[in-house]
């Protein structure tokens, strides 16, 4: 009988099936840059809690120009899924909400005890507020094309690094007292209420797409330029950013009032007629 049946046996040359697909690498690749911004600010909030404030500021910053370089990689390789965008966001809260008001809270909201916590908390919540409505806002379908090129309120970056303008000026040798928390803590709190306003704000994104011919060498040129300042004297360059940031803000948010009349003016389109 065995004779008659013989036990079935696969052909070891045959390929066997997989049970999960494949995924291709650039999908991982902007995810790894995402989870590397994560580990910048994770090691801030401990240098800060060692007193290591200026590596702490420093990894935050370096954690930013990751977060502006994840989403640009992820859109350049077409990889761009909803698992790293809610990665991207969980980072987010993280490097530009907990550990900006840790370290701040640690630099000088603590002389006021209770109430400069409650304004690290107050901070910390506004960038999971504004996070959670930028998420909520991508899948808006009626929002107009133009309205890409601005965010509502402060974005978390731009929030976190201009929080952080004590901090700079303080390594640059100015000092801190006791009596400044105070003023640090107005500071914070005006912040926060920017990052959650409904200010808009130019967001840049649709910006380097497509270059001249001619500008080409003149931006690698100014990209160089802008390395060695960075690196050579970082902290007044933050200081400069913050400051030509925070003046800029007004005249974003007059530019988009601009752009939102001129939409209203335009007739809406007729339906064809049959």
């Amino acid at each position: 009988m065995d004779d008659l049946f013989p036990p079935f046996e696969p052909d070891a040359n045959e390929p066997k099936p997989r049970r999960f697909k494949p995924v291709p690498f650039r999908m991982i690749a902007p995810n790894m840059i995402t989870l590397m911004a994560l580990c910048l600010g994770l090691t801030a909030i401990r240098l800060a809690f060692e007193g290591k404030f200026e590596p702490a500021v420093i990894a935050i910053i370096v954690a930013a120009v990751l977060d502006g370089i994840d989403g640009r990689v992820a859109r350049l390789l077409k990889g761009t899924s909803r698992f790293g965008a809610e990665l991207d966001s969980l980072a987010d809260f993280v490097n530009f909400g907990c550990a900006p008001a840790l370290i701040l809270y640690g630099f000088a909201l603590h002389n006021l005890r209770s109430v400069g916590w409650i304004v690290a908390l107050i901070f910390a919540i506004a960038m999971a507020l504004r996070l959670a409505r930028f998420n909520a806002m991508l899948d808006d379908p009626t929002r107009p094309e133009w309205k890409k090129d601005y965010f509502v309120g402060m974005p978390a970056p731009a929030g976190a690094m201009t929080a952080m303008l004590p901090l700079y000026l303080h390594f640059l040798g100015f000092t801190f007292e006791t009596w400044a928390a105070p003023v640090v803590l107005a500071y914070v709190l005006a912040i926060a209420l920017l990052v959650v306003s409904t200010v808009p704000t130019y967001s840049g994104k649709t910006m380097g797409k497509r270059v001249p011919r001619g500008l080409v060498l003149p931006i690698f040129l100014a990209g160089v330029a802008i390395f060695g300042i960075f690196i050579s004297f970082p902290f007044e360059a933050m200081v400069t950013v913050s400051i030509a940031y925070l003046i800029g803000i007004p005249f974003g948010a007059a530019q988009y009032r601009r752009r939102a009349r001129q939409e209203a003016r335009e007739p809406l389109p007729q339906p064809a007629e049959l």
